[in-house]
């Protein structure tokens, strides 16, 4: 279909009220982005704080990652179950905790225990988001509200590259790391007093949650069995990670060791990064929302722009790249964070209301499993080359060919699916009997 959902009976109103409440949801997002991002222009400092090698450098983010994407499910399952409001807040807790941890740890045993914890805590805010918009605003601004939700917390990898940065070589690492925990204190309170699941009047049905093991199971395997929630989680394996590694860990480094750039240079170059995604961003929400058969070919020609400037980067003849390439493929990795979103457009309208956070959880599990692949590979290849960070960086087309295979794969099986239900809902509609404005149902 060329246009996006129409709205439906019962589709929550929207309005300025909407984006009160859910704007206060991405703002734990957008502070929980923050945290996690932190890293990634810390990472030579933390080198050197720890006395540790790229190897063990890399532990750090994939570590994080590794309780993020082993989370997304029961944290999908909590959402379902809990509410929006609660999983948010016991997030909020997490990360903070997290990163207090961190800025006053002098080991590395304890500091990796510490992104440990704030990645639990990062685990429970980007589902619960995707939740909240989803009770808050009709369905046919589902792709919108979602790609502008990943545009704040580009925002927040923004705070990361341009303040956080500049504190840390100012400031130093306790001072810069401790005093962004009053964020996570802010948030935290404003959710507490101010959140609310839903709007009134349009509550969820009563659902006869199940319990025990299988409960669980039956509703991950009802989610997994959706053609379209697992084309949904290779698009996000595919298209999330290059700039996931670049930003989180690789990219600083990659930069200055690699390139010859100085620190401010390199700064500047992940911001265009965050900048060019949050621009990217609005543009797919868009083009998605009006056309939403446009979803695959979006995707598809993400992961193609990326692959072909890696390789022109990676596969240059000189000793560093041009600046003009290097800043060719920073704008075009901006382009990987909007393209992964859409691969909760796949997985939404496959899954029931009652569904929607185990589905998520499925689709987001797949970008990260993804970086942490590839930071583990990144950093075992810099030790075993002696830095060479091209041979290094070429995984990344090990797992870009895994995925694409995977998404050709499904994209047939899930397009039939996504039809037939569109032809069901359109016989059911047909059905039901109209009911006149002066009338009571």
């Amino acid at each position: 279909m060329s246009q996006g959902a129409a709205a439906l009976p019962g589709d929550p109103p929207g309005g300025r009220r909407a984006a009160a409440v859910w704007g206060l949801g991405v703002g734990v997002y957008f502070v929980a982005i923050i945290f996690r991002t932190s890293l990634g222009v810390a990472g030579i400092d933390a080198a050197e704080r720890f006395d540790i090698n790229a190897s063990a450098l890399s532990t750090f983010s994939i570590l994080q990652l590794l309780v993020y994407a082993g989370m997304q499910i029961p944290v999908g399952l909590m959402v379902d179950r809990l509410g929006t409001k609660k999983v948010l807040a016991l997030g909020a807790v997490l990360f903070t905790a997290g990163q207090l941890a961190f800025a006053l740890s002098h080991t590395y045993g304890t500091a990796l225990a510490s992104r440990a914890l704030l990645g639990c805590g990062d685990a429970m805010t980007f589902i619960s988001v995707l939740r909240l918009g989803a009770r808050w605003f009709p369905a046919r601004r589902g792709p919108l509200i979602a790609q502008v939700a990943a545009l704040f917390g580009m925002a927040g990898n923004l705070v990361s590259t341009m303040v956080l940065a500049r504190l840390l070589h100012g400031a130093g690492w306790t001072a810069t790391f401790g005093g962004s925990v009053a964020a996570g204190v802010l948030v935290l309170l404003l959710t507490l007093l101010f959140l609310k699941d839903h709007p009134e009047g349009h509550e969820p049905p009563p659902a006869a949650h199940g319990v025990g093991k299988g409960f669980v199971r039956r509703q991950i395997a009802l989610a997994w069995r959706e053609p379209g929630t697992r084309l949904g989680m290779w698009v996000h394996f595919t298209t999330q990670f290059p700039a996931m590694v670049f930003l989180l860990l690789w990219g600083m480094p990659f930069l200055v060791e690699a390139q010859g750039l100085s620190r401010e240079t390199a700064g500047l170059m992940l911001t265009v990064v965050v900048l060019s995604s949050m621009a990217v961003g609005l543009v797919y929400g868009q083009i998605i929302a009006r056309h939403y058969a446009a979803r695959l070919p979006l995707a598809l020609g993400t992961v193609g722009a990326t692959a072909l400037l890696w390789a022109a980067v990676a596969c240059w003849p000189g000793a560093h790249a041009p600046m003009w390439l290097l800043v060719t493929e920073c704008v075009v990795l901006g382009a990987c964070g909007p393209a992964s979103m859409i691969g909760f457009d796949f997985a939404r309208p496959a899954n029931p209301p009652e569904r929607q956070g185990t589905a998520s959880g499925i689709v987001n599990m797949g970008g990260f499993i993804a970086s942490i692949t590839t930071l583990l590979a990144v950093g075992v290849l810099l030790d075993a080359t002696g830095d060479d960070y091209r041979t290094a960086f070429c995984s990344v087309f090990v797992l870009e060919a895994l995925g694409l295979s995977q998404i050709l794969r499904l994209r047939t099986r899930a397009q039939r699916r996504e039809q037939e239900r569109v032809v069901a809902s359109r016989v059911e509609t047909m059905h039901v009997p109209a009911v006149s404005p002066g009338s009571t149902a």
